[in-house]
């Protein structure tokens, strides 16, 4: 098969002046906007448009070719057709042979041209088909392509013969079927721009005399009718993605039909349907398998296989449209009545109406937006129309074929307006506890789909208050099931719902929206992070809660700042080329987050993931749980539509694992420990090669030198240690202290743990929580431990407190030598190891805060500045602290480098771990 004919031959080489001559007298056979679109770039050309051929007005309209010929001052003729009884019509045939043309190009002709046409130019005619020949013929190829199910569709420009689509092939070109395509996706993304350029460089290639004459082969051709309404009745018994590809292959056009209740409904909207059956009510279908089911998403259908795909609007007999979800709904809104400012607006729309169907006197209620000569072009002028004029008012394409009518086009603007066709009323059933001051309530279901539901299988599991043991809530345990609902929820929400419409200021919107109702709650979110946590309640208020905000607030900036780039390339002469950079959301992205900064470890990666436009199943961590269920409440409130954001609590094992194998997530972000990290990495690649940020273990480095502010390094060197109860990531895991202010430093530090409050986190003068669940603090006792037996000095600490819940003393080692464990592993808990270095020895000190396979932060104190940067420039750390530590900010990138991951979190480099780059090619 013949690929870009004209590529093999562009290699002849030509001077620019000859090419240009090669311009030939055209005339252009067909309508439609691609007929307009071919015109246009035709002239553009050079090429001298000598007639167009077009049909007659359609309720008073002109067809678009005709009107931009009228416009260029191009002869225009309407012929309603050129022959009677397989005659031609001589005065049409004489009217056309007048003009002179040297090439017939019919860019979507539906009309019969008579071969004393088709032959009379000199290079005969050449005809656009929207398929790859000789595999489908007919005009409804395209509809084909997508009933039988092909893998690749495309189109061929061919030369007219007195066959049916049989004459030799000039060029074709191919692009990939998606599962869900439409004949109208099909259309938008390729067969019309493509189209559009390989008929212009169909006729260059002709008046250049390169042209090429491909006989079409016999074999594997085939002829399919038109396809009409009475044929498109569906068949019941196949598969589910037969009966898919049957709906979407008469999408719009004539539509697939079946009996239900006595009266044919045609199927619009089909999209193949994974994992478990959702709940809905039955809706008898006539010579169905099984039932069809009206859910909140749409009408489930189900294949003689078992499978099930899901239709999204149905149309009566009487034309009328409505959401599949609304079926046993439908004919229960009875009119509304106008107040005197929506009766304005309604003579604001009229106008609208008016001006678009020029052809109709008066705009009545009944008036029909479609029978009245309506096109799609003219929806997208409509919906234009309406949000320059009223700008709060998001419309869809959609809106416009649900009320065709004027009254009910009218009826469902002031129902919008009045956000009565909102979604039901979230329902969320609330563990409420009197504590802070303050009824705080917590969501304990998973979040899937806009909805708090139970796990699939109804289990539950206690997540406990790390202050006194006690259980705060029963939380629902995700299953698998859960997962493939969320993720099927997710993806849906990106290719088809509102959220992958939305523009990026929009998007932004929303996110500055959900900042705003987190702030307000931030009280509320702060204690909730306290009793399941154990954060100190000032601590989580200003950085848990409050750097999450900020964060959103951050990344809801970049929204609408994403750009790509121009790039200049290699021109291939005569032509010229436009190379540019498209940044584009992923898809379905899947986080999994720690148990130490529940909510904002959530902000760090799901602010940037949705500022970018992906949707999202997020696992928080099994024992901390409750901040992320309350921040999808808040989600939901912010108006995030529907599957945009999804929350599984439950097993890192289960929920985790599986994440990571689903075929249709396309990144996944972590953060946790490294041997996690390594299973999750692996299982990414071999389940579908998903991108993956990892956010891993760390053993950071901080290096104090005798030349530093003392006093400062002592508090900095503590809360480099203790911060959050040394549940920090970037803690800093082991302190190298030069000798001569080694003893010294010991002495502060132990002597400001000795004034460190230990206690109930909600008490407002505590400085020092409980650690967050029993088996970490069991696992820092055992730390301890080894760190004795090996031989390290225990300065101070070691110990559980004496009281109830999961406190630990903060702990001080010295005397650690490189070869220990406590060296080498860390600890995430309040444990502070000490070693200490010769005077002087800065490489030294280099070489052993290096030897780690741990690369995540570091630190150094020094009032030495060309001994900071020095030392800044050898450390291997994703960040260097100097003079400081724990400054993250929301701007900053912040990753790892080694067996401490890869990829950022925070700052602009956040953007780009959840987009991918495209490049574009023009050739002008």
């Amino acid at each position: 098969m013949l690929r870009r004919g004209a590529q093999a031959l562009r290699s002849l080489s030509t001077t620019a002046a000859v090419y240009c001559q090669r311009k030939l007298k055209l005339a252009l056979i067909g309508q439609s906007l691609f007929g307009q679109e071919v015109y246009s770039h035709l002239r553009k050309e050079g090429h001298k448009v000598v007639g167009v051929f077009t049909v007659p007005d359609k309720n008073g309209q002109a067809d678009p070719l005709a009107l931009s010929a009228e416009k260029d001052g191009t002869p225009v003729f309407k012929f309603p057709r050129w022959r009677v009884k397989g005659k031609p019509i001589q005065e049409v045939v004489e009217a056309y042979r007048s003009l002179g043309a040297e090439l017939n190009v019919l860019p979507f002709c539906t009309q019969f041209i008579p071969m004393d046409v088709i032959d009379y130019p000199k290079h005969g005619s050449i005809i656009y088909h929207p398929s790859i020949l000789p595999r489908h013929r007919g005009a409804s190829a395209i509809n084909w392509t997508l009933i039988q199910g092909d893998k690749k569709a495309g189109f061929t420009v061919f030369w007219a013969d007195d066959g049916l689509d049989t004459g030799p092939i000039l060029l074709q070109q191919e692009c990939d079927v998606e599962p869900n395509d439409t004949v109208d996706d099909l259309y938008n993304r390729f067969l019309f721009p493509e189209g559009v350029k390989a008929m212009v460089e169909a006729v260059q290639l002709i008046a250049d005399g390169k042209a090429p004459q491909v006989p079409q082969p016999e074999e594997g051709a085939t002829y399919e009718g038109i396809q009409k309404k009475e044929n498109a009745q569906i068949s019941w018994d196949q598969p589910a993605a037969a009966l898919h590809n049957w709906i979407r292959g008469h999408d719009k056009v004539p539509g697939a039909w079946t009996m239900i209740d006595d009266q044919a409904v045609t199927f619009y909207g089909s999209s193949l349907l994974d994992g478990s059956v959702p709940s809905g009510q039955p809706l008898a279908i006539e010579g169905a398998i099984k039932p069809g089911l009206v859910t909140k998403n749409g009408l489930v259908l189900f294949g003689n296989d078992g499978k099930m795909l899901l239709v999204r609007n149905l149309q009566f007999e009487d034309g009328k449209m409505i959401p599949a979800s609304k079926y046993f709904a439908a004919g229960e809104t009875s009119a509304i009545e106008l107040t005197e400012e929506e009766k304005k607006m309604a003579e604001d729309i009229k106008s609208i109406w008016v001006g678009i169907l020029t052809n109709i006197p008066v705009i009545e209620d009944s008036t029909d937006f479609f029978k009245s000569g309506a096109s799609s072009m003219h929806v997208v002028r409509m919906i234009e129309e309406i949000k320059q004029k009223y700008s709060g008012l998001q419309l869809q394409n959609e809106d416009v074929y649900m009320a065709t009518k004027f009254a009910d086009f009218i009826q469902m603007l002031v129902r919008r307006l009045r956000g009565e066709d909102k979604e039901e009323e979230l329902i969320i059933d609330y563990v409420s506890k009197t504590v802070n001051n303050m009824t705080v309530k917590m969501p304990y279901q998973c979040f899937i789909n806009g909805q708090f539901m139970d796990a699939e299988d109804g289990k539950t599991y206690a997540t406990i208050n790390p202050t006194d043991g006690s259980i705060i809530a029963k939380v629902s345990y995700a299953s698998v099931e859960d997962v493939d609902k969320a993720v099927a929820a997710a993806k849906d929400a990106f290719e088809n719902g509102e959220w992958g419409k939305m523009n990026a200021r929009e998007r932004g919107r929303l996110i500055y929206r959900l900042a705003d109702l987190m702030e307000k709650h931030q009280e509320e979110l702060a204690t909730i992070e306290t009793i399941d946590s154990g954060a100190v309640y000032t601590l989580a208020l200003k950085t848990h809660v409050g750097m999450s905000v900020q964060t959103f607030r951050y990344f809801a900036g970049w929204c609408d700042k994403i750009q790509g780039s121009t790039i200049p390339i290699n021109h291939a002469r005569p032509n010229h080329n436009l190379t540019f950079t498209k940044k584009e959301p992923i898809g379905v992205c899947a986080i999994v987050i720690p148990w130490n900064y529940p909510l904002m470890m959530l902000a760090w990666k799901s602010a940037a993931c949705l500022a970018a436009g992906n949707t999202l199943v997020l696992k928080p961590a099994q024992v901390t749980p409750l901040t992320a269920l309350k921040f999808a409440e808040l989600s939901a409130e912010a108006g995030f539509p529907k599957g945009v954001i999804n929350i599984l609590p439950g097993s890192g094992g289960l929920v985790g694992q599986r994440l990571s194998e689903h075929p249709d997530i396309r990144k996944l972000g972590f953060t946790g420990s490294t041997p996690i990290g390594k299973q999750i990495m692996k299982s990414c690649a071999v389940s579908n090669l998903k991108k993956v940020s990892l956010e891993l273990g760390g053993k950071s480095p901080l290096i104090i030198f005798n030349d530093c502010d003392l006093d400062r390094a002592v508090k900095m060197g503590m809360g480099a240690v203790y911060f959050n109860k040394g549940e920090n990531c970037i803690a800093a895991g082991r302190l190298f202290v030069e000798e001569s202010i080694h003893d010294e430093f010991v002495k502060r530090v132990v002597d400001e743990i000795q004034k460190m409050k230990i206690g109930d986190p909600l008490d407002r003068s505590t400085d020092h929580g409980p650690q967050n669940h029993k088996a970490h603090l069991e696992k820092l006792l055992e730390y301890c431990e080894t760190g004795v037996k090996e031989g390290a000095t225990l300065v101070y600490g070691g110990r559980q407190v004496c009281r109830p819940g999961f406190f630990m003393e903060p702990t001080v080692f010295t005397d650690v030598e490189d070869h220990m464990y406590i060296a080498q592993e860390e600890s995430f808990g309040p444990v502070m190891v000490i070693s200490k270095f010769k005077d002087g020895d800065v490489e030294g000190v280099l070489q052993q805060a290096n030897n780690t396979e741990y690369a995540l932060a570091s630190g150094v104190f020094t009032r030495d500045i060309n001994k900071a940067l020095y030392v800044s420039e050898k450390l291997e750390a994703g960040t260097v602290f100097i003079n400081t530590y724990n400054k993250t900010d929301v701007a900053a990138p912040f990753g790892g480098f080694k067996q401490s991951g890869f990829g950022k979190d925070l700052g602009e480099e956040a953007l780009h771990e959840y987009l991918r780059t495209k490049a574009v090619t023009v050739e002008y």
